[in-house]
């Protein structure tokens, strides 16, 4: 039996959609329909919401958002400048599946996909990034160019006290020493979301690079996407507020979205490298299995992720067209 690629709707069937979400492995919360919709409005794109069926039988799922600029037309996934995490394409009852009917199922689905876009929007330059998806064969099969991306991920795994003893020395000496205190970490609220962006986008701006997350589209994320779908983690010292980290929460992994700035004040006290502590701490509490700390290839950030003892992990960052089309290309700068 053929996979059937169609294309759901993002206000009618949400629902279904969300259903399929959250069945898949491989997706997070920016998958979600509302998520989706919201990363449209941000970005002034349209959202296409691909699925693939066997029958009745969901197979797979992949967002992407058609960008115009003039007469240039891209497709992306995630959406031009949106700053979401990962997107691309996921699958749905593969796990069940022998190797080779995997491989074929996989093979159909994101054929089926890739036509669809030629067809439907013709772009002249697509950009995907696939996360938790490893076969990109018939990506390369269909002349597109993919480039692995690097991530380090951290297993939630055994007891509190061996988790923090995976850490380097430093990093243990940081939490285990911290006055209790002296500091409180918590969930925030929705305008701690929008504090937690604003500091990250000074600090770019102090580095002279450009930060194209509004916190606008934060906050909106925080409000319409289910309750502990995006978590701002603060650090507050007498009440204020010195730091954060937005983490990105599904059943499976928990995502560093975004945060984690150092904070220039004169308080002796490892900010950070708390946050991510109980970030750590809490997921393993509630059965996460993985802490995705959303990146590994600035070797200036790396030094400090690195001391978690993550391990290293593959995305890919998939492409076609001509890259010098600055118009679209410009739109969909990612720091990563």
């Amino acid at each position: 039996m053929t996979i059937e690629v169609t294309t759901l709707d993002a206000d009618t069937d949400a629902d279904e959609w969300n259903r399929y979400v959250e069945r898949s492995d491989g997706t997070n919360p920016f998958f979600r329909a509302e998520a989706l919709q919201l990363q449209a409005e941000d970005t002034g794109s349209t959202a296409h919401l691909l699925a693939g069926f066997k029958g009745q039988e969901a197979v797979g799922l992949f967002p992407v958002f058609e960008y115009k600029k003039g007469p240039i037309t891209g497709a992306f996934s995630p959406a031009p400048h949106s700053w979401s995490c990962y997107l691309g394409p996921s699958l749905l009852n593969v796990n069940k599946l022998k190797q080779r009917k995997a491989d074929r199922r996989t093979k159909r689905f994101l054929e089926g996909c890739l036509e669809w876009i030629d067809r439907e929007i013709s772009p002249l330059y697509t950009k995907f990034v696939a996360a938790e998806f490893d076969d990109v064969r018939p990506f390369i099969w269909n002349g597109y160019d993919v480039e692995p991306g690097y991530t380090y991920v951290v297993d939630l795994e055994g007891s509190e006290d061996e988790l923090l003893k995976r850490f380097s020395s430093d990093a243990r000496s940081n939490v285990r020493n911290a006055d209790e205190d002296a500091y409180v970490i918590e969930e925030g609220t929705n305008g701690d979301v929008e504090r937690i962006v604003e500091q990250v986008a000074n600090r770019y701006e102090s580095q002279g690079k450009s930060f194209e997350l509004s916190p606008e589209f934060a906050r909106a994320v925080h409000e319409r996407l289910p309750d502990g779908s995006i978590r701002p983690y603060v650090c507050r010292v007498d009440d204020e507020f010195l730091g954060g980290i937005l983490v990105v929460d599904s059943e499976r992994t928990r995502y560093r979205w975004q945060g984690g700035v150092k904070p220039d004040t004169g308080i002796d006290l490892p900010i950070n490298d708390l946050l991510d502590w109980h970030v750590m701490r809490d997921g393993l509490r509630d059965g996460v299995e993985t802490y995705d700390l959303v990146g590994a290839g600035v070797p200036s950030i790396n030094r400090y992720k690195a001391k978690f003892n993550p391990r290293l992990e593959t995305h890919y960052q998939i492409t076609s067209g001509a890259f010098g089309l600055d118009l679209l290309v410009d739109r969909y700068q990612k720091h990563r």
